[in-house]
């Protein structure tokens, strides 16, 4: 098991500097945005699609650093109603799993998107009680929607043998882990999980048992590292579907936080053993989102946790059973 990072926090600067750094810092593999929300800064797609030379080049920066490519991100709405930015989102993503095939990486890592609440509407509409009962019916529209679009991209994925791994995220269609089931069962076993705990822990979800869940279907084909903090004195009065700007931090119910900084260093143990438990041995790749550190310090503090969180080696005999 790797600590790996996403780079974006790291995107003003040269990839070459960026990955000086990481390597400084021990990391062994990064994940490199590639368009979407992400942005391209270390690796613009129209300059590595398909031109071997360039792609040759980063292999030859990567390996003077000792990492490795746990995942291309690019995270968009690919059922947005607008159809100018579906299809934007749609070409993002088409191309980054051809790209990332190209470059031996095994997994995008994306959002599902999220639809309008039905034909006519203008804006995506995140559901979330099934009354009045026009919102069942919107979610049954949106399932449509997704079950057609996915099944399409789902076979992009395997005709590239590339894992799609989706990131549970509320205000997408996908956002917890049953969802996450059921968008796999409706289209092939290339969509699974990009893990991350950050959205899951404020909706109550308990995070070991969702990576149990997720493992039994060996859904889980990616995980980002990040926490998140929830604070009662607000979430008591208000609850967590917190519209508050994520930079007026104390007034939120909850915050992105640093690794360590939501749940303590025992917790992440926890989580190590888990994903282990469940055959998962693939990098946790930190996303640093607090806003209250800066990125640099931010991601050297959870390398440090991580470190002495992750299995570097295989387990060995278990003499003591015998």
């Amino acid at each position: 098991m790797q600590v790996g990072v996403l780079t974006v926090p790291l995107g003003g600067e040269p990839l070459a500097d960026a990955l000086a750094y990481l390597d400084d810092l021990g990391v062994g593999a990064v994940e490199l945005g590639c368009g979407g929300f992400p942005g391209d800064d270390h690796l613009p797609r129209d300059e590595y699609l398909d031109d071997e030379d360039a792609q040759a080049e980063l292999r030859d920066l990567l390996d003077d650093h000792g990492l490795t490519v746990s995942a291309l991100a690019t995270h968009n709405n690919p059922l947005h109603p607008d159809d100018e930015r579906a299809d934007e989102a749609d070409t993002e993503l088409r191309e980054a799993i051809r790209l990332a095939d190209q470059l031996g990486v095994d997994a995008v890592t994306c959002f599902s998107g999220l639809p309008a609440g039905g034909p006519d509407d203008e804006v995506p509409n995140w559901i979330t009680a099934p009354w009045p009962t026009e919102h069942a019916d919107a979610h049954e529209y949106q399932w449509g929607v997704a079950e057609e679009y996915w099944s399409d991209l789902a076979d992009h994925a395997a005709d590239h043998g590339v894992d799609v791994a989706i990131e549970m995220h509320p205000n997408m269609l996908v956002y917890e882990p049953r969802g996450m089931l059921e968008l796999r069962e409706r289209t092939n076993d290339r969509i699974g999980a990009n893990f991350d705990p950050s959205h899951l822990y404020w909706q109550g979800i308990d995070v070991t048992e969702a990576i149990r869940l997720l493992g039994e279907h060996d859904a889980i084909h990616h995980v980002h590292a990040k926490d998140t903090k929830v604070y009662d004195a607000n979430a008591s009065e208000k609850g967590v579907l917190d519209t508050t700007p994520y930079t007026e931090e104390a007034d939120r119910s909850w915050l992105f936080r640093s690794i360590g900084y939501g749940h303590g260093e025992a917790h992440w143990k926890d989580v190590v053993s888990t994903l282990r438990m469940v055959g998962y041995d693939g990098a946790l790749s930190i996303e640093h989102e607090d806003s209250l550190t800066s990125a640099r310090e931010g991601l050297e503090k959870a390398v440090d946790v991580l470190d002495r969180a992750v299995f570097e080696t295989q387990p060995g005999e278990a003499y003591w059973a015998e």
